[in-house]
């Protein structure tokens, strides 16, 4: 048996897993094919006992290959337990937005279970349990709960709106082998061939039937072929950005240079008119010139008359 310390070592000398629990599709597959694990992992992300999870079903367990191109496709996991709505889901990539993207998947999910005729009374409490790897809020804790909350006397509106967050980059490198919540969380969180060996070492039953599992599918080619059609939507939603933001550069080059040009043409008129003003200017001091010494001969000239007198 070993213990899981310094589970986040320098991994660039390490072996690098081809999929980590990180990629939607593995994710979805592997608790799909094995719902005792996934009974496993929600009694530990919910901290219900095993034994009171009655009933789980899995409502979304299809991943048609015909949609797996489609970038908007969300590989989440859809489920009732004891009555409840309940929706996992790993996700990748902070784009600024997640606290309110899980809120509106909130919504989606505890408005959708109201049938028509049936009172509101028997909307079921809903749950989004949300995997992250990346730190989302600013505290050290791996784990953050909301519920909604009277803000001064804290009083709970109701029980049927619960968001949970689990942060992977803030997990502790230290993990007893009696913590099976973070024993889950570590294994999502391996990168390496030697922190999945380390894990699976550890001498817990349900952490080698999952390493065994996870080693098995990825090497099925049904998983692979579904991967490879992920893969290649990603990539061409990438090329697509890529090549939309050549196109919006350009646009913007040419909407400068039009306007760089009219500035040159504006700066040379007003060139001109200073040119122009400077010409006109020294003209009329040449004039008042001319007409300083006509003055000045006419005094003298009326001098002299004088004098002749």
């Amino acid at each position: 048996m070993d213990s899981l310390y310094n589970t986040n070592p320098d991994r660039d000398a390490m072996t690098k897993l081809e999929y980590t629990f990180t990629n939607d599709i593995l994710f979805k597959t592997f608790f799909v094919k094995n719902e005792d694990l996934l009974k496993g992992l929600v009694s530990e992300l919910l901290n219900i006992p095993y034994e009171s999870i009655e009933q789980l079903t899995i409502t979304n367990p299809e991943m048609p290959p015909d949609v797996m191109g489609d970038k908007f496709c969300r590989l989440d996991i859809n489920m009732t337990v004891n009555g409840q709505r309940v929706d996992l889901e790993i996700q990748v990539s902070n784009e600024g937005d997640y606290p309110e993207r899980s809120l509106y998947y909130w919504a989606k999910e505890y408005t959708s279970a109201l049938k028509e005729s049936e009172s509101y009374i028997k909307l079921p409490r809903t749950i989004i349990i949300s995997i992250l790897a990346f730190k989302l809020f600013d505290c050290e804790d791996f784990h953050s709960e909301f519920q909604l909350l009277e803000v001064k006397r804290h009083t709970q509106l109701t029980d049927k709106q619960v968001l949970h967050y689990f942060e992977l980059p803030k997990l502790p490198d230290e993990v007893s082998v009696d913590d099976r919540l973070k024993l889950w969380l570590k294994l999502f969180n391996a990168e390496t061939e030697e922190e999945l060996s380390k894990i699976e070492r550890m001498g817990v039953s349900v952490m080698e039937q999952a390493v065994k599992e996870y080693r098995r599918i990825t090497t099925t080619e049904e998983f692979r072929e579904i991967e490879r059609l992920r893969s290649r939507a990603r990539h061409n939603e990438a090329s697509a950005l890529h090549h939309a933001k050549e196109e919006e550069r350009e646009k913007w080059q040419g909407v400068v240079a039009e306007k760089e040009a009219t500035i040159a043409e504006q700066s040379a008129t007003i060139a001109n008119k200073d040119t122009t003003i400077v010409e006109q200017s020294a003209a009329l001091a040449n004039k008042d010139t001319t007409i300083a010494e006509q003055s000045a001969l006419i005094a003298k000239l009326l001098s002299q008359l004088g004098e002749g007198k």
